[in-house]
């Protein structure tokens, strides 16, 4: 074992330093995420009756996103990326403390502080996306991502129980004093200072900014509108499966404590498959591993849609727990792999495509949190949870055939 373990350690130092310092940083920075994107949401069911707070505060954010793109684009002229990425990690703790503080969760409130997320995830990914575009090659992209969602995996088995279970001994044992937002407040204090390690480590990297270039387009080569037509459908499931998992736990299985075992369970087992999947797949490989987990998710939909109950619900995130990481190994890659092509065709700055992408995705999330609003509003909160969800997950399988055609065109392009 320890043999192995060498190896593997030694097969991660053979790749660049920017590479391995980027995916370090973002090992630190996962540990965050697992907080914020469980235990956000099940704070504001806990501080209010409205189970549509929950989706307005996630619409703050994927409104928040694009506009920090623009932003952080118009930066990278005058700021090194490194400060930016810092800054987005920093931004995830301050939004946390500015919902803690309100009085009152009301929905201007709730938007501010989802708007605040936004600017964060904005940084994040903007500068996320180019380093990762930079420090990678075709070659080595299914183990970056491999090893990125391993990471990421094991945190979500880490963090979920022991934040899970901190909170329901809260409120079980009645520490400080039987308030149990008190136990949300330590967590927004651990996220800021994990974010703040996080942001000093990035300096490490010598991370060089774009060129100067103009970043904003609104014409493209005809397989990047094939891309904006993928990064839709996959923001379509995105806007609306970042919070229902969170509601359909609380609501039907337990509270924070079992949403912290659930995820551990499935994740113990997906962490290694996922490792092994980046350490021997090539890109070959991703438009089979993105059939398996569109596959996935319509199975998981399925149990929750028939069964609505605690084994439904625990079926479905078993099923999510797979089929989010098996889409993320095979779409990233892909995306990087279509920007090569295309910003060499069009002799484009990379930034234009990874700002513009972002537009494809805000798309689908506005129609997937739309759609969850005006159910919830004006239906109800039972429609919204149990139907539309395998209604999400058939629309989202439609991008494998999107998928698909990506990768045929990228194959025609190669010979």
């Amino acid at each position: 074992m320890l043999q192995k373990l060498t190896k593997e350690l030694h097969f991660f130092q053979s790749h660049p330093l920017g590479m391995r310092m980027l995916l370090l940083t973002n090992l630190i920075y996962g540990l965050v995420g697992p907080i914020i994107e469980l235990f956000i949401g099940a704070y504001i069911m806990r501080n209010s009756s409205d189970l549509s707070l929950v989706v307005i505060f996630q619409l703050a954010v994927y409104i928040g996103i694009p506009l920090t793109f623009g932003i952080n684009g118009w930066l990278l002229n005058r700021v090194p990326i490194a400060w930016l990425y810092s800054f987005g990690m920093l931004l995830s703790g301050v939004s946390m403390f500015a919902m803690m503080t309100l009085d009152h969760l009301d929905t201007p409130g709730v938007f501010w502080a989802g708007l605040i997320m936004g600017l964060s995830y904005g940084f994040f990914w903007a500068n996320r996306d180019f380093l990762a575009l930079n420090t990678t090659n075709d070659g080595n992209r299914n183990y970056y991502y491999g090893v990125e969602t391993f990471f990421y995996t094991n945190m979500g088995i880490i963090v979920p129980l022991c934040a899970g279970a901190f909170i329901a001994m809260t409120d079980k044992n009645g520490w400080f004093g039987g308030h149990v937002n008190t136990a949300y407040y330590i967590l927004t204090a651990v996220v800021f200072v994990l974010s703040l390690f996080a942001s000093v480590l990035v300096h490490r990297g010598n991370f060089q900014n774009p060129k100067r270039a103009p970043f904003v387009f609104f014409k493209f080569d005809r397989l990047w509108n094939k891309m904006l037509g993928l990064a839709a459908l996959k923001g379509v499931a995105q806007g609306y499966i970042v919070t229902a998992p969170t509601m359909l736990i609380l609501s039907l299985v337990g509270k924070e404590g079992s949403l912290g075992l659930i995820q551990g369970i499935a994740a113990a087992v997906s962490a290694v498959l996922l490792y092994i999947l980046g350490r021997t797949t090539n890109p070959g490989h991703r438009l089979r591993i993105y059939l398996i987990a569109c596959a996935l998710f319509v199975l998981g939909a399925t149990f929750n849609a028939v069964l609505y109950s605690a084994t439904g619900v625990i079926l479905f995130m078993v099923c999510l727990l797979f089929a989010r990481p098996l889409l993320d190994i095979a779409y990233f890659p892909t995306q990087l792999k279509v920007i090569d092509v295309v910003a060499k065709k069009e002799g484009r700055n990379e930034f234009a495509y990874i700002f513009n992408h972002e537009f494809g995705l805000f798309l689908g999330r506005l129609l997937g949190c739309g759609l969850f609003i005006w159910l919830a509003r004006y239906v109800s909160d039972y429609v919204a949870l149990r139907f539309a969800l395998l209604v999400i997950a058939v629309v989202h399988f439609g991008g494998f055939f999107a998928m698909k055609a990506i990768v045929r065109n990228l194959d025609k392009q190669s010979v």
